[in-house]
């Protein structure tokens, strides 16, 4: 930060831009349809997390988008280190980042003459420090989420592939006002046409029963890098995981239930459908992979995320500077 000024540097259609000049056409697809692919990831010790894996789904998304960004994978992979090296030096170096892909096809061809150049899609990466996202989740490691089921529905694989990660989420956000409703601080997980559970609004879920991990079939949701990762920490300790259907029913059964996305990794469920699951705290399968996620990230994120809480007013103080 210099002069109250954001220093933070966007990618943004081949050039590196300030922050504020990284804008989006009103004539662009995206904005249009939702016609967009985006990917994020986070970093952890400076060190982008899975990126590779990240960058894979967002080129299968690309495919089934149909758009060709111009970029090879190897090419954004360069583009997106290069943006996080240039934002780095604007934080403390205990501060890890947010790192957001956004693809889109570009400005629709019927405006073509609002604009001096050649159309082409929008491609831009940008980078946020961690602490805004981890400061205010801070609190929910160790009070847990409070799940429940809301009216809208996940859309199914034969209408839109949730495999694909794309900025046509009215679902998700439909999902989030009715949990709203239900209380403050609910979080929704979606079921797909058959009443199975799907997934959250950008998490995955996951019930323990018996002692065994079970988590929903991939029919209907977004293969999450860290659904996959928590998978294989679970296989490395021995614990039974298994893939298949789950209701209603099973959710008010399971003895731990928690919950997995890039940003905060996992995190334990207090309740599901207003009823408390086990103790309501952490159970000794969620601590166990719990543990494995520090070891794995070799950060510990709990720890991180609340010296981000207490951290956040101050540094929102000073980002706000530049309004």
């Amino acid at each position: 930060m210099q002069n109250g000024v954001s220093q933070r540097t966007v990618y943004f259609n081949g050039r590196f831009v300030p922050e504020s000049e990284a804008v989006v056409s009103i004539f662009d697809s995206a904005l249009m349809f939702g016609d967009m692919a985006f990917e994020m990831t986070r970093t952890y010790n400076r060190k982008a997390f899975k990126l590779r894996e990240h960058l894979i789904r967002l080129y299968g998304s690309l495919r089934l988008l149909e758009i060709d960004c111009g970029l090879s994978l190897d090419e954004m992979e360069r583009a997106t280190l290069e943006t996080l090296d240039r934002n780095l030096p604007t934080e403390s170096e205990d501060t890890d980042w947010q790192i957001m892909h956004d693809v889109s096809r570009g400005p629709l061809d019927i405006y073509r003459t609002a604009f001096r150049e050649p159309l082409r899609p929008t491609v831009s990466i940008n980078c946020w420090p961690m602490i805004t996202h981890m400061g205010g989740f801070a609190p929910k490691y160790a009070s847990g989420v409070d799940i429940v089921i809301p009216a809208q529905q996940a859309v199914p694989a034969h209408l839109v592939d949730a495999k694909a990660k794309t900025r046509s989420r009215l679902h998700y956000q439909l999902a989030n006002l009715q949990a709203a409703r239900m209380g403050a601080g609910r979080w929704p997980v979606l079921l797909d046409p058959d009443g199975f559970l799907a997934e959250g609004p950008g998490w995955n879920i996951f019930l323990v029963i018996d002692g065994e991990i079970l988590t929903p079939e991939p029919r209907n949701i977004l293969l999450g890098v860290s659904r996959a990762a928590t998978i294989e920490l679970a296989r490395k300790l021995d614990i039974p995981i298994r893939e298949t259907n789950l209701g209603r029913y099973e959710g008010l059964c399971a003895e731990e239930i928690f919950c997995t996305a890039t940003s905060y990794a996992i995190v334990h469920a207090n309740s599901f459908e207003g009823q408390r699951v086990g103790t309501g705290g952490p159970g000794p399968i969620f601590n166990r992979l719990l543990e494995a996620w520090k070891k794995l990230v070799d950060v510990d994120f709990v720890a991180q995320a609340n010296d981000y809480a207490q951290r956040l007013p101050a540094w929102l103080k000073r980002d706000g500077t530049k309004n």
